[in-house]
């Protein structure tokens, strides 16, 4: 897709997302057989609702269905939210992964796998997980000092309250759900 074709479709619909509350993130054109797909990835710092989604994606499509912003071939449009493997650009990003683990590509070289604890104008603080036994570290990275970041999965991470994993919680709920059936 043309830069120009990119600053264009930004400017048709950047405002759109901005009256829905949302951030427009990315916009791509990629070609699918005869047809070409338009893809809109959106976020919030609150997250992304399914009936915003389905919103702006009618509002989306009416705007674009009234401007030749897509030229006259058929495409598919789709109106996303970000995926957990999304890289980390902007201090937003981080801030909305406050408390999360990550995996920063140094500018200086090497990599980094910490947890979010603030985030700030000039960059973030993280906690370094303890080895063996040890405290974690803290760290203070400049977003000058990354190269790259994204969010590392967890599958199952200790809560702070009560050292319960997400996977034990899960276990919890669902036997929670089996006793409130039997009694009914």
């Amino acid at each position: 897709m043309s830069t120009t074709q990119t600053d264009r479709l930004r400017g048709l619909l950047e405002p759109l997302a901005k009256a829905a509350g949302l951030d427009l993130e990315e916009i791509t054109v990629t070609p699918a057989g005869k047809r070409r797909m338009l893809r809109v990835v959106i976020d919030s710092d609150t997250g992304v609702e399914l009936d915003a989604v389905a919103e702006l994606s009618r509002e989306i499509s009416a705007v674009l269905d009234a401007s030749d912003a897509m030229g006259g071939a058929p495409y598919v449009l789709e109106v996303t939210s970000p995926g957990i493997d999304r890289p980390l650009t902007e201090p937003r990003h981080f801030a909305r992964n406050t408390g999360r683990l990550v995996k920063a590509r140094l500018a200086e070289g090497g990599e980094l796998i910490a947890r979010i604890t603030a985030v700030d104008e000039e960059g973030l603080e993280v906690e370094v997980p303890g080895v063996k036994g040890r405290k974690p570290l803290s760290r203070r990275l400049a977003f000058a000092e990354i190269a790259g970041a994204r969010v590392e999965v967890e599958f199952s991470r200790k809560s702070k309250d009560d050292g319960i994993t997400q996977d034990d919680d899960a276990e919890l709920a669902s036997a929670d759900i089996d006793e409130s059936t039997e009694e009914a």
